[in-house]
């Protein structure tokens, strides 16, 4: 019998402890033969990164013995952690990033120095016994130097300096012949999605590297903007493959007969932004079909190139959303992770003779009935300017509930961070959590998103703090005018950059009555003097150069505009951020404490930029449930840990 009982209130099956109950998170993925190996981060483990192999015969088995963690620091947001060939695994540790060694049934060795360095998106050069990657040097005052340098497989050989000519370098990619190097350059201010180049040179008999040839990137004058290129890769044959945005979108390129050729020209995009080393959105099958995911008006698929033709075929599978650059393609399967609606994200093998998919590993296993999982439904919307903007709606949905008669629900805004990133339609029993205690969640793909060409990602150039708080803004009304929320109890969450959004829309707009901001940017100053140095520049583009424009800085600083927030304020926040330091939500804490506003500041030993352990993934989400029961006036069907919210009469 269905139960009559206010949105936000309803006794749920979504809790934290399922939530975080054996959830891992599904990273970088190599192929060794006949063996696949990926990275899982496990909160249950303090948020430890274990490699994990899986052999021929179906056995899963953990690499990383405790305590490594196959983690690296380059960039701080890492990847390309580890590689595999023969069995052998080479990985950086993340307490002391150096790089290891370890033999099948041996223990890890370390086969580079204590010292502050750093090492990703390694690749192993077989014919000279050696792993070629970028390093980070974090030795000395200035800022940290990157470069590609070869490091002897062995440990015994001192380090080669192969390239150093750039701010940024990434992807080294070795041809099968072993002759050649490929890899991608950028400088300040750029950011990979904002421009590279396609770098290229020949070893000499030392395996240095001779005369460098730029392939691709730039400044790009039929498109005005300079050209993104991303993922090179080496057919069988030796042909160089990647992607580049150079006609509006992120699709597939090779480098032939001492030119630039399209494979494949669609308006959907073969890549992410490379907040990550080593993403991977296609692969070989043979030199003459490509495996490639693809992502078309925010809903992502997968399927095969055919190089001759540049006709795609696309794969009928029952996914929406693809990971984040893991997907590895030998001769006969494609090993991909995926998600949809329905589905948790989780690691899959195709088999390509057969079509049949199985399933390697999930992200967690769904012990919810579908009954109570509320499926997105695509929205557009119309914004500011008279333009259209994109987000994933979830209605309330729990079959043991209904809302008493009239009664609208409260509407979460999501934020997603990056701000390049987009929502993922993959099921998020986060999202679920809110739904199926009675919220409506919209996760908005705000002007500055990827999914949708260069020139909707190129929205938040200049105008950040602007397009995207509109798009939030302008999201929850279009819900709110069709009857989908409650106006009165609209409000917005988000992480890192889309904390920002959340602190900025709380400031500056009328519309929301409570956020919560995790990890969020509150003074763009103090980040830009601050932040490491992959986003040391990144404000260049998205506010403008400082200190040249420092009036639009203080301008778009929620900090410096707290006089114009008048709505309860929720502040989560890692004191080990590196990214995001914790003195931002200290500051906004404060000023919004003072100025009498409910308010709440709930930090976390031992996070970082985003939270890894079960413990604090549970608490921050029951934390924002209670403060919002408190400011929207709703009795939890839950016992939950109480927030002290300063401000806030009983």
């Amino acid at each position: 019998m269905t139960a009559i009982a206010p949105y936000g209130s309803w006794k749920s099956p979504v809790t934290t402890d399922l939530i975080v109950s054996g959830a891992v998170g599904l990273g970088q993925v190599s192929l060794d033969g006949n063996e696949v190996y990926w990275v899982e981060m496990r909160p249950s483990e303090g948020g430890r990164m274990v490699i994990v192999r899986r052999e021929i015969d179906g056995t899963i088995t953990d690499v990383t013995p405790e305590p490594y963690s196959a983690r690296t620091r380059v960039h701080e947001y890492g990847g390309g952690a580890f590689l595999v060939a023969d069995g052998t695994v080479f990985f950086s540790n993340f307490a002391d990033q150096r790089i290891y060694r370890q033999e099948p049934g041996s223990e890890p060795r370390a086969i580079t120095l204590e010292a502050a360095l750093r090492y990703a998106d390694g690749v192993l050069d077989a014919a000279r016994g050696r792993i070629i990657c970028v390093r980070e040097d974090h030795t000395g005052d200035r800022e940290p130097a990157n470069a590609i340098v070869a490091v002897d497989a062995e440990g015994v050989a001192p380090q080669q300096a192969l390239y150093n000519g750039s701010d940024f370098c990434a992807a080294p990619r070795i041809s099968p012949d072993g002759k050649s190097l490929a890899w991608l350059a950028w400088n300040h201010p750029n950011m990979p999605w904002d421009g590279t180049r396609l770098l290229l040179a020949n070893f000499d008999s030392e395996g240095r590297l001779g005369e460098i040839q730029t392939i691709a990137g730039g400044p790009s004058a039929s498109s005005g903007w300079d050209e993104s290129v991303l993922q090179p890769l080496w057919s069988p044959a030796g042909e160089l493959h990647f992607a580049s945005d150079r006609n509006g979108w992120w699709n597939l390129y090779r480098w032939r007969n001492g030119k630039v050729q399209p494979v494949l020209e669609m308006d959907a995009e073969f890549a992410r932004p490379q907040w990550v080393f080593d993403p991977a959105s296609y692969g070989f099958l043979d030199e003459g079909r490509i495996a490639s995911s693809y992502v078309e008006r925010g809903v992502w698929s997968i399927g095969i190139i055919d190089a001759g033709t540049g006709v795609l075929t696309r794969w009928d599978l029952p996914y929406s959303e693809m990971g984040r650059g893991e997907l590895r393609v030998s001769a006969n399967r494609v090993v991909f992770s995926a998600g949809a609606p329905d589905k948790p994200m989780s690691l899959m093998s195709l088999d390509v003779a057969t079509g049949v998919v199985e399933t390697l590993q999930q992200a967690h296993e769904l012990e919810v009935d579908a009954a109570y999982l509320s499926a997105p439904e695509p929205v557009e919307f119309e914004t500011t300017g008279g333009k259209t903007a994109h987000a994933f709606y979830y209605p309330p949905r729990n079959p043991d509930f209904a809302a008493p008669e009239g009664e609208r629900p409260p509407l979460l805004v999501k934020s997603h961070g990056g701000p390049t990133a987009a929502a993922s339609t993959a099921l998020d029993l986060g999202i679920q959590f809110w739904t199926s205690r009675g919220f409506g969640v919209v996760d908005v793909n705000y002007g500055g998103s990827t999914g949708y060409g260069t020139e909707y990602r190129r929205r938040l150039n200049g105008t950040w703090g602007i397009v995207d708080v509109d798009d939030c803004v302008n999201a929850a009304r279009f819900l709110a005018a069709r009857g989908d929320a409650d106006p009165e109890r609209l409000a917005i969450d988000g992480g890192s950059a889309g904390g920002y959004t959340t602190l900025a829309a709380l400031t500056f707009h009328d519309v929301f009555r409570a956020g919560a901001s995790y990890y969020g940017v509150s003074d763009l100053e103090a980040l830009a003097k601050e932040t490491h140095k992959f986003e040391s520049r990144y404000l260049d583009s998205l506010v403008g150069q400082y200190p040249e424009h420092q009036d639009l800085y203080v301008e778009r600083s929620p900090i410096h505009h707290t006089h114009l927030l008048s709505c309860p304020l929720l502040l989560l926040q890692g004191l080990e951020d590196e990214i995001v330091p914790p003195n931002q939500a200290e500051m906004m804490f404060e000023a919004v404490k003072s100025k009498g506003l409910p308010t709440a500041y709930v930090p976390f030993e031992g996070e970082q930029h985003g939270f890894r352990r079960s413990e604090n993934i549970k608490r921050a989400l029951e934390a924002e449930l209670y403060f919002y029961s408190r400011v929207f006036g709703f009795e939890l069907a839950d016992d939950v840990e109480p927030v002290k919210i300063e401000n806030l009469s009983d």
